[in-house]
């Protein structure tokens, strides 16, 4: 089976790549706990190292660690390796996870590329488990509902069957149910972990999640992300002062995010970027632009990447 970053160039997908910079504006608001750049991030580099660049530039984390299971192309990680502060750890999750210290606050996206199985599950209550007080975990899964006959089965062989919700058929599984369902699922993990670990923690102490991202998404595939904060709950006062609920993309329900992409010309952007902020998007000077391209536009404009060709000699 090929690997992932052999088949996609992670660098170039426009709605991955606004979904970094939206977390990258949700992070800054962590300094209400501590400097951001006293974070600690633990991704999935793969050979590109697209969100480590960003949020090593932007926010000027220091404390990474990149974990590649492909242990047969160490050499090829460590050549592309962008900065010299990513510390790689070749193995499975599972097993890299568990030997990390965990007194530090932490931004951990597992960013997978399939499908929600028992594997992620176990790194998300581990996660949840050894979490500091304003750490950050956030959980990306392929959510692709497959063929039509056998999708209730195959979720229940993947992250078996206690933990499928009830009342689901494979109809419920079409379309975007399936990452609706999967965000259930991966919520439930991290309420009852939670729920674990505030047994023996006094009134006053106890640890709180709160969601913060539910994106939908499909630059190729339908993809899921959701994730959000933990905080002791006498800290509620600094998770309001962190003003979270003023971004637009943040989601602490069941409805998602979607970023969605239009296409548009470079002439284009310019051109409408220039008339950009606008209450009123019927009256932007845009050409022949269908109004539904204008409005998903318009909600990511600052976020948009600009793809050119470059030549360096």
């Amino acid at each position: 089976m090929p690997k992932s970053y052999e088949s996609v160039n992670y660098a170039l997908r426009p709605a991955k790549n606004i979904e970094r910079k939206m977390f990258c504006e949700a992070f800054r608001r962590l300094a209400e706990f501590c400097r951001v750049d006293s974070y600690r991030y633990i991704g999935f580099g793969s050979t590109f190292f697209s969100d480590f660049s960003l949020f090593h530039k932007s926010l000027k984390i220091t404390n990474n660690v990149s974990i590649e299971r492909e242990v047969e192309d160490s050499e090829r990680f460590e050549f592309n390796l962008p900065y010299s502060c990513i510390d790689l750890k070749f193995g499975e999750s599972n097993e890299i996870l568990p030997a990390l210290p965990w007194d530090v606050r932490t931004i951990i996206w597992l960013d997978y590329d399939i499908p929600l199985n028992q594997n992620i599950l176990t790194d998300v209550e581990f996660v949840c488990s050894n979490a500091s007080s304003g750490s950050v975990l956030i959980v990306t899964v392929d959510a692709r509902p497959g063929d039509f006959d056998g999708r209730l089965n195959t979720l229940k062989q993947n992250v078996g069957e206690r933990k499928v919700p009830e009342g689901l058929s494979d109809a419920k599984l079409g379309d975007w149910d399936t990452a609706n369902v999967y965000r259930r699922i991966i919520t439930n993990e991290i309420d009852a972990t939670i729920n674990d670990r505030n047994g023996v923690r006094r009134p006053g102490t106890k640890f709180v999640y709160k969601q913060l991202f539910n994106f939908h998404y499909a630059d190729t595939a339908r993809m899921l992300t959701v994730g959000g904060l933990f905080y002791d709950e006498g800290q509620v006062d600094l998770v309001a002062k962190c003003g979270f609920e003023h971004l637009d993309f943040v989601k602490t329900g069941d409805k998602a995010y979607k970023i969605e992409v239009p296409s548009l010309t470079l002439k284009e952007i310019r051109h409408i970027d220039k008339q950009l902020p606008c209450s009123d998007l019927s009256q932007l000077d845009a050409p022949s632009i269908p109004l539904h391209d204008l409005e998903r536009y318009a909600r990511i404009y600052r976020y948009f990447p600009t793809f050119v060709d470059a030549e360096i000699g």
